[in-house]
């Protein structure tokens, strides 16, 4: 009977030691989530290219074949179009919120024509789109979301090492910018 209270103690306070590393250890990683990495990657509403090896942020490329590049963006003022043209062997957007919930992607082979044409907005922003619908907008894909803040990461395909010139100036290229519709 000793032995199992022993035991019991002992289980009860490792348990609370373990809590305890936790709560204290959050303030470390809670700044190293994958939103706050795209934020320290500069500007918002620029697609910055990431590298081989990781950057400042803490991002890198973790696909040989894919070059990729991030956006943050904030939907608070403006909604924000993502758009691109055609030219690599594939690429694909993928729309990412604050927590990392992915709540939208593409790629070219579900994209009309193989271009990247997205305009992310928030469900009042969305519905003055539809309402106003610019003729410079008509084609593109409407995607509305609940959050203002959110990533966007964008890649493109280089299945041989002399594609990658093809595949960055494709990612150079994109746009993530604010869009006005009035």
């Amino acid at each position: 009977m000793l032995k199992v209270l022993l035991a019991v103690v002992i289980g009860v306070i490792g348990a609370a030691l373990l809590h305890l590393v936790i709560v204290l250890s959050l303030p470390y990683f809670s700044d190293r989530d994958a939103y706050s990495r795209v934020i320290s990657e500069g500007e918002p509403f620029t697609f910055h290219i990431l590298e081989q090896k990781p950057d400042q942020a803490g991002l890198a490329q973790e696909d040989p074949f894919l070059e990729t590049a991030v956006c943050s963006f904030d939907l608070e003022e403006r909604p924000v179009r993502f758009s691109a043209g055609s030219g690599v062997p594939f690429w694909s957007l993928a729309v990412y919120d604050p927590a990392s919930n992915e709540t939208f992607s593409i790629n070219d082979r579900t994209s009309s024509g193989g271009k990247l044409d997205v305009i992310v907005a928030t469900p009042l922003q969305a519905t003055a789109l539809r309402k106003a619908m610019p003729e410079g907008l008509s084609q593109s894909i409407l995607i509305e979301t609940p959050l203002a803040q959110g990533y966007a990461v964008l890649r493109a395909m280089a299945p041989q090492p002399s594609y990658r010139p093809l595949a960055a100036a494709f990612l150079s290229s994109a746009g993530c910018v604010p869009t006005d519709w009035r």
